[in-house]
């Protein structure tokens, strides 16, 4: 019996993520198994790191999150989880990213394959204007 498919959950300031993934749609249809948290200011930490907890809980091993920056308090409460669960931690949410995770999905636990997922992240990232004067 094989392993249910990963899910991606975002973390984001304010619940931009949903937004993103909302927009999402647009391109790719649904997006089964891709939620977001939304830690908002009245929001204490304890509180999100509760419902963080509990979601990740409900998710398969090998799932994912990816949050929105370095160093905030939505990429402070996954890392912390992730000694816990059986989960691939990320930051720097962005559109591709999260559609190559969506491809990515079909070949195994993103937990797996989050060295990639960052590269990927890495390089979506181009001055067009000079991409454009170099064709």
């Amino acid at each position: 019996m094989s392993e249910p498919a990963s899910q991606i959950l975002t973390l984001t300031h304010g619940g931009w993520g949903a937004q993103l993934i909302d927009s999402l749609k647009m391109v790719a249809g649904e997006l089964p198994g891709v939620s977001d948290l939304a830690l908002m200011p009245v929001d204490t930490m304890s509180e999100f790191q509760d419902k963080v907890r509990s979601r990740v809980a409900a998710m398969p091993p090998g799932s994912l999150i990816v949050a929105d920056f370095t160093g905030g308090s939505t990429s402070n409460v996954a890392a912390r989880l992730s000694a816990d669960f059986d989960i691939g931690v990320i930051t720097g949410l962005n559109a591709t990213l999260l559609l190559a995770a969506l491809d990515l999905r079909d070949a195994g636990r993103l937990a797996d394959q989050v060295d990639e997922l960052v590269e990927i992240g890495r390089n979506s990232f181009r001055n067009v204007v000079k991409s454009l004067q170099q064709r």
